[in-house]
């Protein structure tokens, strides 16, 4: 595991200062002597910018020096040059970012254990299926890779299971289809419910490649910078002709109890329509980080216009948001996260009254790593709720 401690040097009055980092090579690895670099928020996280040097042999340390760092969160990770190369755990694990609070001149002390690309590129359960590598989704028209999660003992049962739908399938079950803005870091969705002692089948839709399209998809209704979105036609694919072919196909509980759906981000905002324009099929909803700020007081006038409240009332809302998810929306204006998610719920609660419940982690940022630390205590929630 990844490791530090800081050393606080003497403070001055200043805006600006000096972070110098010890790395020790805790990693038996033979890597020493190729080039390695520092990435973090300092520099966009660009993997290749700042070069530290050769990597020490095991046991010594190099040390780097980082000027002109604004006071606050200071986060950084190291590569060999791409998110392919990120340091890792000592079984090949990726972790979230090494962080502390800057206020002065600072020295750390940290450690790499291990290399990621020295273990297998995949860290896929043998419980996940590609379902279809181009599942054709009529309403919006496109072919997506479908990923299928099965219990343990499927193939050897004859239960029916509940099924959670899921977006951005890419980046919930394996590294090796995972990006991210600081690595491939995956939702470990899958090892959350090999541990777990309950039993689901997920099913995993694949986003699209190109950023914009994926928004576009996941939008549901129109925006400044999205004026023509094709969510609605997403989710009818999902619920006319996804949903019965899984029900179809596989041994499922297929009623509304059984049925739900989580995302993150865009992906979170979508499933929060999804609850509200499909109650009758999804029970449960999972909206983690939903992007509320760039919908333009959408979802709050859909809350007050939707026509089957009673049917809404009955479903249950899970709302995740990191108490550091600060967003930019387009006006140039500032939000946060959980301030966002805390006036949501108060009019979804004012005006229909399903079950909420409401998970702040102070600590939390917008990315796969909070996500995956957030994911269990959702499937737990939902589970509980079966």
């Amino acid at each position: 595991m990844l490791v530090f401690f800081t050393n606080n040097i003497s403070s001055f009055a200043q805006n600006l200062f000096t972070v110098t980092i010890n790395i020790r090579n805790n990693a038996n690895t033979n890597h020493t002597g190729e080039q390695f670099y520092i990435t973090g928020n300092f520099n966009n996280w660009l993997p290749k910018q700042i070069l530290v040097g050769e990597f020490p042999a095991v046991n010594e340390s190099k040390q780097v020096v980082i000027e002109n760092v604004k006071a606050g969160l200071f986060e950084f990770k190291f590569t060999r040059g791409d998110w392919k190369t990120l340091a890792s755990t000592t079984k090949g694990n990726l972790e979230g970012p090494l962080k502390t609070i800057i206020s002065q001149d600072t020295t750390l002390n940290a450690t790499v254990d291990g290399w990621r690309d020295d273990f297998p590129a995949s860290t896929l359960s043998p419980q996940v299926h590609v379902l279809d590598s181009a599942f054709y989704l009529p309403e919006l028209d496109v072919n997506r890779r479908v990923w299928i999660y099965l219990p343990k003992d499927y193939a050897n049962s004859k239960k029916r299971y509940p099924v959670l739908y899921m977006h951005d399938g890419q980046d919930l079950f394996d590294e090796a289809t995972s990006k991210g803005r600081i690595g491939p870091l995956e939702w470990s969705v899958d090892e959350t419910i090999d541990a777990s002692s309950h039993d689901a089948i997920v099913v995993a839709i694949a986003h699209a490649e190109d950023i914009k399209q994926r928004q576009d998809e996941y939008f549901i209704k129109p925006n400044i910078n999205f004026p023509n979105p094709k969510g609605e036609q997403y989710l009818a694919s999902i619920v006319n002709t996804l949903k019965p072919y899984v029900d179809k196909n596989y041994r499922t509980l297929p009623d509304k109890k059984h049925t739900a759906m989580a995302g993150s981000s865009v992906g979170g905002l979508l499933t929060f329509y999804a609850g509200l324009l499909y109650p009758e099929t999804f029970a449960n909803l999972g909206i983690l980080s939903p992007s509320i700020w760039l919908d333009e007081g959408n979802i709050a006038n859909t809350i007050h216009n939707v026509q089957d409240k009673k049917s809404i009332k009955k479903q249950a809302y899970y709302f995740y948001g990191g108490g550091n998810e600060s967003r930019i929306k387009p006006d140039s204006s500032v939000v946060k996260m959980h301030s966002d998610i805390r006036l949501i719920t108060s009019e979804l609660e004012k005006n229909i009254h399903p079950t909420i419940e409401i998970s702040i982690n102070p600590e939390g940022r917008h990315g796969a790593w909070y996500w995956q630390k957030a994911f269990p205590e959702f499937f737990e929630w939902w589970q509980k709720r079966i």
